[in-house]
């Protein structure tokens, strides 16, 4: 059930999204990391922002674990909950680009409707789907916390990949085939495309 809240008007501030970037020397915009649990998200996204911050760049990384830790701490994974999970930090990204940051945020998401939501949030070049394609046997062999092993034998519940399904991404706007190719190179294709895309200047690179 919504609940409306009356007599809220939004305030306009003098400092905008566009003086931001302007001081930043770069756009701003999401980078949306998807794909099965193990699949490289988080390290992709990891590798990304360090390359970006030695550019010179404002950057902050949401980290589906570390964000269960705080924001997130009373949802569980049912349906509903991952998809209230990924509704938070929609609009918290959404808070950030405003701040002129670059985000980058890595989560399962794996229900193409919560993802469709997502990009609705924002203008058109302001969010970046990443999908991280890599096979569930990939991604099992690679898992560092054995929750693959503990989903197939039952112990761990709603586990996407095994228990819980993963809807793939249609038409996202890069596709990285993280089984066949390094981390390196897959950061490499990340900036590449910005750049191609001017998010980022000739400053920033040359940086």
């Amino acid at each position: 059930m919504k609940i409306l809240v009356n007599n809220i008007i939004r305030h306009n501030a003098t400092v905008t999204r566009q003086r931001r970037e302007l001081q930043n020397r770069h756009k701003a915009v999401v980078l949306w990391f998807t794909g099965l649990p193990s699949s490289g998200k988080s390290t992709i996204a990891h590798t990304v922002e360090e390359k970006l911050h030695q550019m010179g760049c404002h950057t902050f990384v949401f980290d589906g674990d570390n964000v269960r830790h705080g924001l997130c701490s009373d949802l569980g994974f049912s349906k509903m909950d991952r998809t209230e999970n990924i509704r938070r930090i929609g609009e918290m990204s959404k808070l950030f680009v405003e701040a002129g940051i670059i985000v980058l945020a890595a989560f399962v998401s794996p229900f193409r409707s919560d993802r469709r939501k997502l990009k609705e949030l924002f203008k058109d070049g302001d969010f970046i789907d990443i999908f991280c394609s890599c096979p569930v046997e990939i991604c099992a062999q690679r898992d560092p916390k054995g929750h693959y092993d503990m989903a197939k034998t039952g112990k761990l519940k709603d586990f996407t990949g095994i228990s819980a399904p993963y809807e793939s991404s249609e038409h996202s706007a890069i596709t990285l085939k993280t089984a066949e190719m390094t981390i390196g190179e897959c950061a490499n294709i990340v900036i590449a495309y910005m750049i191609n895309n001017k998010i980022l200047t000739i400053q920033n690179i040359d940086e």
